[in-house]
């Protein structure tokens, strides 16, 4: 599945993408009170680019400019805009790291609900 097909509301997502920037995590408090790391990172393949939510372990597990697989993701949408997730019973992982030369974004307020 290529980037550029991906819509809101897809499960069951696998892609094969580079990590062209990730941004600092930030800790958010959940709708149960529970505090949970979460960071901001852009995947890009051929076909396009879309945001991905990196949660807990998942943060420190890639770097920018490494080649990622994300299996059994889905897609929800955050103010208009496609949004990828590993939820609860996906997974993201490396294929290839990369030089980690792409710059780091700061993350912003608005990119993740609460």
């Amino acid at each position: 599945m290529k980037i550029s097909e991906l819509k809101a509301g897809a499960s069951s997502v696998e892609i094969e993408a580079t990590v062209v920037e990730k941004a600092e995590p930030r800790e958010v408090i959940t709708k149960y009170g529970k505090r949970l790391n979460v960071a901001r990172a852009t995947l890009k393949d051929d076909s396009g680019s879309i945001v991905m939510s990196l949660w807990e372990k998942d943060i420190g597990a890639i770097d920018v400019g490494d080649k990622v697989k994300v299996t059994n993701g889905y897609v929800s949408e955050y103010k208009g805009t496609p949004q990828l997730s590993t939820g609860k019973y996906g997974k993201i992982e490396v294929l290839e790291k990369g030089s980690g030369s792409v710059e780091s974004a700061e993350p912003a307020d608005e990119d993740f609900p609460e």
